[in-house]
């Protein structure tokens, strides 16, 4: 886990937050699509981009305390996609990206299908901090925001469904997003080929 190394900016201060990713958006690619739109290496469909289209100037490998598990079927890659469970201990490989409040809510709204507009609850949430470290903007598969640490002062923040590992089957996902995580394990890690297989095989249904 990332830590500050001289104390944490005062909320009201905070303009820009870590998005980080432990699924499809380590690639760099993959997260560029969300940024300024289009269709992911691998994937099915385009999406719209972010209202404020520029790409992140920094990214930080991060570890992560609790697992990664795949579920449910996912329109874009086929098979099941990444979720985080931050009570159940992990560890879990992820990457932070610097990104605007605003982008970050751009990027939760396009993993739920939805066109990113102004009003967007996600980014009234981020205006203060998150209640508990965590808030659950609705039922859908990433409206759970969750503050997992702070970096440089900056909050660190992913997103994920409202359950938890034990609460739903776990399904393998599809090549093309399994290829898409090795590729973000390698570009923010330097992991080679066979420690991203080995690392992502743990990940996988039992």
């Amino acid at each position: 886990m990332r830590t500050p190394p001289g104390g944490w900016l005062p909320w009201i201060a905070v303009t820009q937050v870590w998005y980080v990713s432990y699924g499809s958006n380590m690639s760099a690619a993959r997260l560029a699509c969300y940024l300024e739109g289009g269709c992911p290496p691998g994937g099915s469909a385009a999406n719209p981009g972010a209202r404020d289209r520029t790409l992140p100037t920094r990214s930080v490998p991060v570890d992560l305390p609790g697992t990664t598990y795949f579920a449910g079927d996912s329109p874009q890659w086929g098979g099941g996609v990444a979720f985080y469970d931050h009570d159940t201990p992990g560890p879990t490989a992820a990457r932070g990206y610097l990104v605007t409040r605003q982008q970050l809510a751009d990027i939760a709204a396009q993993e739920m299908y939805r066109v990113p507009a102004d009003g967007d609850p996600l980014e009234q949430v981020l205006l203060e901090p998150l209640p508990a470290g965590r808030h659950t903007v609705g039922p859908g598969h990433y409206e759970t925001l969750v503050e997992v640490g702070r970096h440089e002062g900056l909050p660190m923040i992913t997103f994920t469904s409202p359950h938890g590992t034990h609460a739903v089957p776990h399904v393998a996902p599809g090549q093309a997003y399994r290829d898409t995580l090795a590729t973000g394990l390698r570009e923010s890690r330097g992991w080679d080929e066979a420690r991203s297989a080995a690392y992502l095989d743990t990940l996988l249904p039992r």
